[in-house]
């Protein structure tokens, strides 16, 4: 059994905060690896005009994640989920030999709610809910909160995720990364003109863990 942490996002581009809150993940969950799953196009922000191509921000992803236990994948797209939920479900039945948990960052917990099906999303593995500077009040305030208060699990069973039953969720306290992907747009919005897409892309998960092999995400 792996036991994977699972960060799902547009990765319009992938910056150091996301290796960053990865990597403090694995220490403080025990992981043995963190996926990132590039979404093909996250449902909560069709119509953005800043949105880079697949292509490109897969190779932000790859680039970011280098020389770390991270699996850059593009899951999502090979399987045709459109929903977190349906992708995690997907997972969960190709991979049934590993332990999911959800990294989710603050600034998103307001909006999880808009989510589609969070409820059942959150009954299929356990979340922890990653600092993102300034968003600490709006994360325990979230509207999601008033339904997830019964299941938040102490920052001192975190490494003992695989024995929760979901729903479950946990606060971790890591340091914050500041880095932001829309202020590196709002300073370089052509970014994705130097993320050129390799030939290959990275391993689906499912390949060895650790090991990275030719082609294989998200967030809502």
């Amino acid at each position: 059994m792996a036991r994977i942490g699972l960060l799902g996002g547009s990765f319009n581009p992938a910056h150091r905060g996301h290796r960053h809150i990865s990597l403090q993940a694995m220490r403080a969950l025990g992981l043995d690896q963190v996926w990132w799953l590039v979404s093909p196009g996250n449902p909560l922000k069709e119509g953005a005009k800043d949105m880079a191509s697949f292509e490109a921000r897969f190779a932000s992803a790859e680039r970011i994640a280098r020389g770390a236990r991270i699996n850059v994948s593009d899951f999502e797209s090979q399987e045709g989920t459109r929903y977190t939920v349906d992708t995690v479900r997907t997972l969960k039945v190709r991979h049934p030999e590993h332990r999911f948990i959800w990294l989710l960052g603050s600034d998103t917990l307001p909006n999880f709610h808009k989510w589609r099906d969070w409820r059942g999303l959150a009954r299929e593995v356990p979340i922890a809910v990653i600092r993102r500077p300034g968003y600490d009040s709006a994360a325990h305030a979230a509207r999601a909160m008033g339904w997830f208060k019964r299941f938040v699990h102490p920052l001192s069973q975190a490494k003992q995720w695989t024995e929760w039953s979901a729903p479950a969720i946990i606060f971790l306290r890591l340091p914050p990364d500041p880095t932001s992907a829309t202020a590196i747009r709002a300073q370089d919005p052509h970014w994705y003109r130097r993320s050129k897409p390799r030939g290959q892309r990275a391993a689906r998960p499912g390949a060895p863990l650790f090991a990275r092999r030719p082609l294989d995400r998200t967030s809502s």
